[in-house]
């Protein structure tokens, strides 16, 4: 029997593809299992063409067998066959595919997936294989035939007797060396995790003899010896190990929530039940099903550089990648879940998309399902938002900064700050709502707590005037509101900001001023003092009870910590002006050390203010060693 030769440009191809277009040797199974239901779907569409052959579809299978002796595993089908012409067309001649041209000449309906397009992916098996047996009847025909190859070289066919129709492959895999390993592909747990992997919901059985154990009866006399232990007898049954038809597939209604919970634990490895389940079927130029799981739990390494994000891409089926970021935007990254969808173009590993303009339509609208989803659920369940918004919330105001602002608007109203007026979180929508006739702006004020946020000075005028806070307490917050900059046309303004929009009586206004102008040398001559650790010193219309405070012109003071304290964030300066509470005690005594033109005292006076302030908000004191000098000094 003369051994016949691959063409020439179908030896190149089979070279690079050993050695270059698969990446991940392990696919091989995926590929020859996919071919399999390939061939059983045309074999039940020519059948449901001419009339039937008496077979259902639960009657259509594939078998796995590995025999560790001959280092063998063989993967058979009761699919449509090869003629002698058929074995030639499609494993003589590499990258022709039967599939493709099985569905370009039939009207394929729905129901039917022919997956392979590339007629590549029998030859992944040279990846582990060093020869390669068919053994194939044709759907119809009295005759068999059987293919052989051990790689470039060439391949034989020859006539065999084989009574059912159906293909039979049979590997022998390569021998084992110091850097692979391919004695695992004949180990039935490897067998299984690679079917459950990749080939679970291929809509026929993938049958395969399991090693099970039955207990060894033993009498009550060898039980109660002290060194006996159970015996057991192995035996082997065949099992179905896929679990054939998707749950995303099924209707909504004929899943139970804990069908739901028990596969997003078991695929995703979550010991709690998820938030939310959302199941999606969208049909359309790119149609596809989704199934999506809210974790309740954050990961444990959720926020680190290790965490990957993405959702698993399924083409009919087939597991394509574990792990498609494309399909889910950073902000949104705690999602799991999977996307399953025909409409596809994968290159000819099936491994990576060939063009991501499909993956970028079915990621658009995911995106908006999922805001949706979350718009509900803070509408129709605040205590399970308000939980979810605790474990992901941070991730939102992240994905409301980045990328220059660019997606501020779409996150808004997902967003929450703690208020000062009903002492929990709430929306912009809701603060809007709320907010007084004659008010301006929307106010907030960064600190490191909720607690210290209510203690400082520059907060007590407008809480006295009924005003509603927002309390910023991540490092991001104040980033993330000026990325947004208006809600609703209202402006976010720091309480720190020197002009808060709020108008003075006519009489308190001309009080203000007088005021102002009669101290101006003195405010001067502080200035002066502090040089140019302040850009200005002024008296406060914002202080009550507090002596002084900063307030800030550009970035704020919270902006100055957080920036600086960046690895690569350099040396950024607030411009600070310093308020004085002229109400207060200490302004007469910083009047008398003025008029008495004591300019020692006066300077005592400014440092200690200005190192308060520091302390205020935070921030570290440039001399402490002065500041406590000056202490002692005064104290004296």
């Amino acid at each position: 029997m003369a051994k016949k030769q691959f063409q020439a440009e179908s030896k190149r191809l089979l070279d690079l593809m050993i050695h270059s277009i698969y990446t991940n040797k392990e696919i091989f199974l995926r590929e020859i299992i996919s071919n399999a239901s390939d061939a059983i779907d045309k074999r039940y569409f020519k059948n449901l063409s001419e009339g039937g052959n008496g077979l259902n579809r639960e009657d259509y299978s594939i078998h796995i067998a590995a025999d560790k002796e001959k280092r063998t595993l063989t993967i058979s089908d009761n699919g449509i066959g090869m003629t002698e012409e058929e074995l030639e067309n499609n494993l003589g001649i590499i990258a022709n595919s039967g599939s493709l041209k099985f569905k370009s000449e039939n009207d394929v309906k729905e129901d039917i997936d022919i997956i392979g397009q590339f007629g590549v992916g029998f030859y992944s098996a040279f990846m582990v294989s060093k020869d390669i047996v068919v053994r194939t009847k044709a759907d119809g025909s009295d005759k068999a035939y059987e293919w052989e190859s051990q790689g470039a070289d060439g391949y034989t066919i020859k006539e065999i007797e084989k009574a059912d129709v159906g293909t039979e492959i049979v590997l022998t895999l390569l021998d084992d060396t110091d850097e692979e390993n391919y004695s695992e592909f004949l180990e039935e747990y490897r067998l299984r995790e690679l079917i459950r992997r990749y080939s679970d919901y291929i809509r026929y059985a993938i049958r395969m003899e399991v090693e099970k154990r039955t207990p060894v009866e033993a009498t009550e006399e060898e039980k109660a010896k002290e060194d006996y232990t159970p015996q057991y007898d192995t035996y082997y049954e065949e099992e179905t190990i896929n679990s054939m038809v998707p749950i995303w597939k099924k209707n909504k209604s004929d899943v139970t929530d804990e069908e739901y919970n028990n596969f997003y634990k078991e695929k995703y490895y979550d010991y709690a039940d998820p938030a939310k389940v959302v199941v999606s079927h969208v049909e359309g130029v790119v149609s596809y099903d989704a199934l999506l799981f809210f974790p309740s739990q954050v990961p444990f390494n959720y926020y680190s550089k290790e965490y990957q994000k993405g959702l698993q891409l399924y083409s009919s089926g087939v597991l394509i990648m574990d792990k498609c970021e494309d399909l889910l935007p950073d902000y949104f990254g705690f999602v799991r879940g999977l996307v399953d969808s025909q409409d596809l173009s994968l290159n000819i590993s099936r491994e990576m998309l060939q063009q991501n303009r499909q993956v970028i339509a079915i990621a658009q609208r995911i995106e908006k399902k999922i805001s949706s989803e979350l718009m509900d659920m803070q509408r129709k369940d605040r205590d399970k938002y308000e939980a979810f918004y605790k474990n992901f919330g941070l991730q939102l105001k992240f994905g409301m900064y980045e990328k220059y602002g660019m997606n501020a608007d779409k996150l808004k109203d997902l967003v929450m700050f703690y208020s000062s007026s009903e002492k929990k979180l709430v929306t912009f929508s809701e603060y809007v709502g709320r907010m007084k006739t004659d008010q301006k702006y929307i106010y907030y004020a960064c600190g490191d707590s909720v607690e210290k946020i209510a203690r400082m000075p520059q907060i007590e005028m407008l809480l006295d005037q009924g005003y509603e806070v927002l309390f910023c307490t991540e490092d991001v917050d104040e980033f993330a509101l000026k990325s947004l900059m208006k809600y609703d046309d209202k402006e976010f303004r720091s309480v720190a900001e020197d002009d808060l929009g709020i108008e003075q009586s006519e009489e308190a206004k001309k009080a203000s001023e007088a005021k102002t102008e009669e101290n101006k040398d003195l405010m001067a001559a502080l200035k002066d003092v502090l040089k140019d650790k302040v850009v200005d010193v002024k008296l406060s219309a914002r202080l009550k009870n507090h002596p002084v405070c900063f307030s800030t012109e550009g970035i704020s003071l919270e902006m100055e910590k957080v920036l600086n304290a960046q690895p690569m964030g350099g040396d950024v300066k607030a411009d600070k002006i310093l308020e004085i509470n002229g109400d207060h005690p200490v302004f007469e005594a910083l009047k008398r050390a003025f008029e008495a033109k004591d300019d020692a005292k006066l300077k005592k006076y400014a440092d200690l203010l200005y190192d308060q302030a520091l302390l205020i908000e935070g921030m570290p004191i440039e001399d402490p060693m002065a500041f406590s000098k000056n202490i002692c000094e005064l104290m004296v």
